[in-house]
């Protein structure tokens, strides 16, 4: 009985170390994902809007990294979607995030896929 015992508590260790090696690969994904977008969406961003395009920031809340615009982040809808003016009309939406973070997700989920099947 005791060799039951024993591959039953093996099985569970290989188990533990399996789902511990497969957390740190994804969190590494997740961290190196999240730094590449960041540097995509400096490079994509509109020019002439000052510092916003230089503002893109990763900053982890947790386990998970979230990319954000530290500096003007009151514009990333405003470019993203369009906006009415002041005196009528519609300035026209300037896409630029949702691409990078469709992006981002195919890389993330390839990632994970890699790390789950190692």
């Amino acid at each position: 009985m005791a060799s039951i015992d024993s591959l039953a508590s093996e099985i569970n260790r290989q188990l533990a170390r399996y789902a511990q090696h497969t957390d740190e690969e994804i969190q590494a994904l997740a961290e190196e994902v999240a730094n590449e977008g960041a540097a995509k969406l400096k490079e994509v961003s509109p020019e002439d809007t000052g510092d916003y395009r230089k503002g893109w920031r990763v900053t982890k809340v947790g386990k998970k990294f979230v990319v954000h615009n530290a500096t003007n982040y009151q514009l990333t809808h405003l470019l993203e979607k369009g906006h009415a003016k002041v005196n009528g009309g519609r300035v026209a939406a300037r896409v630029h995030i949702k691409p990078v973070e469709e992006q981002m997700i195919e890389q993330f989920e390839s990632g994970i896929a890699r790390a789950v099947q190692r």
